[in-house]
């Protein structure tokens, strides 16, 4: 009985931040498939880790209902909590991810997971952003995090052409990138000024390096050129991968938390950044960078990954805080 009890406990608690295996897995499948055709790997990883991503998303998202079913009152505070209504939006990340995994393969699939992905998003969006308006928020409670939502918006964009008219996908790119800047002033503001980002969140300071990556994909994928505004793009993505890299040893020490997964998915955006601008410009330095990016990831997830398995089996994770 008592078993019984910490299993439906462990439901109750079951987090929303879980989606961010998600990301991280989508962002790991898309730069292998990305490397089956820039970079000449076999094609196999990708197709692989496309169906283990899909598995994974489902097998939450079911968990995810289930506990809404039994615990809407869990659900509810999670969705009015300052910090993790942010993670909701990784819900319609994960839905855009999937549909960039699946548009060469099956536009189809593709269109199921981008319409009601793009609409749940722009409802996330107002929704976070209106809570912030009207609610007043504590400077403690701001972190990387924040950029969640916004970041979604430039996704759109990636897996949008052909689904929707160029003006729908530059609103939500121009959306997308001015609350980049706007929350990145505020962000930096508190860690350099304030108090320093609890422990849990130190990994999601990796989040810094998402808007600008995802950016310079989304814009090249509406644009179809490499211009100054997209380098600068790409050079921001590749200073804030440099800045987190120098400060490695504030990550070192951190004890696992299901936020690590915040890692996974800025590297790999910057991964597939790289390869990208190797696909253009055919520059050796881009090609040696994009082989460190993957090799990067690869490890990192695989970390991850064990770090996760291990803690689940100790109970762990979806524990009371």
């Amino acid at each position: 009985m008592e078993e019984q009890a910490k299993e439906k406990n462990r439901l109750k608690f079951f987090p929303i931040m879980m989606y961010a295996i998600v990301m991280g897995m989508c962002g790991l499948t898309i730069i292998y498939q990305k490397a089956g055709a820039w970079l000449s790997f076999s094609h196999i990883f990708g197709d692989l880790l496309m169906i283990i991503t899909t598995i994974i998303f489902i097998i939450i998202s079911v968990i995810y209902l289930i506990k809404y079913i039994k615990y809407p009152m869990a659900v509810k505070k999670e969705f009015k909590h300052p910090v993790r209504i942010n993670f909701f939006a990784a819900i319609s990340i994960s839905m855009l991810m999937l549909a960039i995994i699946y548009k060469e393969i099956n536009p189809m699939i593709s269109s199921f997971f981008w319409y009601p992905g793009t609409i749940l998003h722009f409802y996330l969006t107002m929704y976070t952003i209106s809570y912030w308006i009207n609610s007043n928020q504590k400077l403690v409670h701001s972190n990387p995090a924040w950029f969640i939502p916004i970041v979604g918006n430039v996704l759109v964009p990636v897996a949008g052409v052909g689904f929707a008219s160029q003006g729908i996908l530059m609103y939500f790119f121009s959306v997308g990138i001015f609350f980049w800047i706007v929350l990145l002033s505020i962000i930096l503001n508190r860690i350099i000024f304030h108090h320093q980002l609890s422990v849990k969140f130190m990994p999601t300071l990796f989040i810094l390096i998402a808007p600008p990556a995802v950016g310079f994909i989304a814009y090249f994928k509406m644009f179809g050129v490499i211009d100054t505004f997209a380098l600068i793009l790409f050079n921001l993505a590749l200073f804030f991968t440099l800045l987190v890299i120098f400060i490695y040893k504030k990550f070192l020490k951190i004890r696992f938390f299901i936020s690590w997964w915040a890692f996974v998915f800025p590297i790999a955006a910057m991964a597939i950044s790289t390869m990208l601008m190797y696909a253009q410009t055919e520059e050796m330095t881009f090609l040696l960078l994009s082989y460190v990016m993957i090799v990067g990831i690869t490890v990192v997830i695989a970390i991850v990954i064990y770090q996760t398995i291990i803690h689940i089996k100790k109970h762990e994770i979806c524990i009371q805080e």
